[in-house]
């Protein structure tokens, strides 16, 4: 048991989201669990959420992460929300597996949600058993905080730990529960879950809700809605931007997966790029390339027009005009989306200025990467070092195979940082800084889980955490962790969990 001062100092709960009327999320408890174990509690983000790590042992943690004891003023309910699921729309989806037990404010004083994930059946679980495998857990754990690590706006991890009772999916695989900390759970998902019953007083308060929380700057504006829908399809041109730089692909970008906060949400069938090709999809249910990396942008502009269409009724009483107006936004993505694209590829070869020919000289090398299968992230950190050399790209000409075209590149490349009149040390430390080093590679990530479900061992996984937080260091005796994978150790398919 805990003794009072255990529980006041764990953490001030509150839960602004339960306050909102009783239909926006159902309220109920988690199913508690047999034997929970501490895998992993994330120190670093405990203590910038008021949290002491060292104020409770491993088995104390273990319970309050596991769902066995829930913090005092906490408030746990499960969320309702709908989406399009690869294009198709189910009404009904909602937290099945997951409870959302309160927020808490960070350092900087904004609130921030702990969820759950594996918490036990809720209403809406559509007769799923509520529950999470440990392998979905540990790679959520380590992708969202490596996607933290490379300066990507993510939900993050607070702790992971063991149920001591076995899920059943294709074979019996062990439980585990994550807990998830974001700036909300608020996604396009629930303002279509209440546009579609009609309910646009249930719309608008949600939309006053998302405005409190996390665009308080709009209250003044004139038209509060339409500037709603304008700071959202800005954060998310951003964010996909910030996907596209780092060869990241989501995997299933459906509605219900897309945060209005503007933060990469639900890691399932997420991978990282080897070689590059723009039509690199590796989720197993992703059957037609729906959200192959290169659709994202264009994915997500979709998104926004779902969000759009649930936003009218309160943009302007006269449908006409509100759509003109949802019209006029949504198709002004694509400029958004290019400009911050342009902004981090730049900055990935070296520029600091902008010229109108960037977007072709950065075209061209992508084009190169394709033709020759050249690894994404190996091949733009190995040119960091090449503006230094004031010659060509020898370091990386061996990456491609036909070094000839290769060659023909670098000597535009080098006239055109000649242009940007600053010492080429400023123009290598830019590129160190936005192209790491080590990604969650999908290889490093499967041998990761699958020493922690069939071996128990979790070694492997703490070694690839701690190499995962610093993505933009030198190699320092950890080059296996930058290498491609060889062929036979290439992974094709990865896989939701669900």
């Amino acid at each position: 048991m805990l003794t009072e001062k255990q529980e006041a100092n764990i953490c001030e709960f509150d839960n602004s989201y339960s306050r909102l009327p009783g239909h926006f999320f159902a309220r109920l408890m988690p199913t508690t669990v047999t034997s929970p174990t501490l895998i992993k509690l994330n120190s670093e983000l405990a203590k910038g959420l008021g949290i002491d790590p060292e104020e409770l042992n491993g088995e104390e943690w273990a319970a309050i992460f596991s769902g066995n004891r829930v913090p005092p003023g906490a408030d746990p309910i499960a969320l309702a929300y709908a989406g399009h699921q690869f294009g198709h729309f189910v009404p009904q989806l909602g937290d099945g597996r997951a409870l959302l037990i309160g927020e808490v404010k960070d350092a900087a004083g904004n609130r921030r949600d702990i969820q759950l994930k594996g918490s036990g059946i809720t209403p809406f679980s559509r007769q799923g058993d509520g529950r999470a495998a440990l392998g979905p857990v540990l790679r959520e754990y380590l992708v969202s905080e490596a996607m933290h690590a490379l300066g990507v706006p993510t939900t993050r991890a607070l702790a992971a730990v063991t149920t001591g009772e076995p899920v059943y999916r294709e074979t019996v695989l062990p439980g585990a529960v994550l807990t998830r900390v974001a700036s909300s759970h608020v996604r396009v998902g629930t303002f279509q879950y209440f546009a579609a019953r009609g309910d646009y007083d249930a719309v608008k308060q949600l939309a006053d809700y998302v405005i409190n929380r996390h665009y308080p700057n709009l209250k003044n504006s004139e038209h509060l809605y339409t500037s709603l829908l304008q700071a959202v399809t800005n954060r998310q041109a951003k964010l996909v931007a910030q996907w596209m730089r780092i060869g990241f692909i989501h995997g299933v970008m459906n509605t219900d997966n897309m945060s209005i906060s503007g933060e990469t949400i639900d890691f399932g069938p997420c991978a990282f790029m080897d070689k590059y090709d723009p039509d690199t999809v590796f989720s197993s249910i992703d059957n037609f390339g729906r959200y192959a990396y290169s659709n994202q942008p264009q994915i997500a502009q979709w998104n926004i027009m779902q969000f759009a269409q649930t936003l009218l009724p309160v943009i302007d009483p006269t449908m006409e005009r509100a759509t003109k107006i949802a019209r006029d936004i949504i198709e002004e993505f694509p400029e958004r989306y290019k400009d911050y694209w342009l902004t981090y590829m730049r900055r990935k070869i070296g520029l600091l200025g902008s010229e109108e020919k960037d977007l072709n000289l950065i075209q061209t090398l992508l084009d190169l990467m394709h033709q020759d299968g050249a690894d994404f992230t190996l091949t733009f950190r190995a040119l960091c070092d090449e503006p230094l050399s004031g010659t060509g790209a020898s370091n990386v000409r061996g990456l491609f195979r036909n070094s000839n075209l290769f060659d023909n590149w670098t000597l535009d490349w080098h006239s055109r940082l000649g242009r940007e009149n600053v010492p080429p040390e400023i123009c290598s430390d830019l590129m160190r800084r936005n192209n790491p080093n080590f990604i969650p590679r999908n290889h490093l990530v499967e041998n990761t889980l699958t020493a922690a479900i069939e071996e128990g061992n979790f070694e492997p996984f703490e070694e690839l955490f701690n190499v995962l937080m610093t993505p933009y260091s030198g190699d320092n005796g950890l080059s296996k962790f930058t290498k491609p994978p060889e062929p036979s150790n290439e992974i094709y398919q990865t896989f939701c969990g669900t």
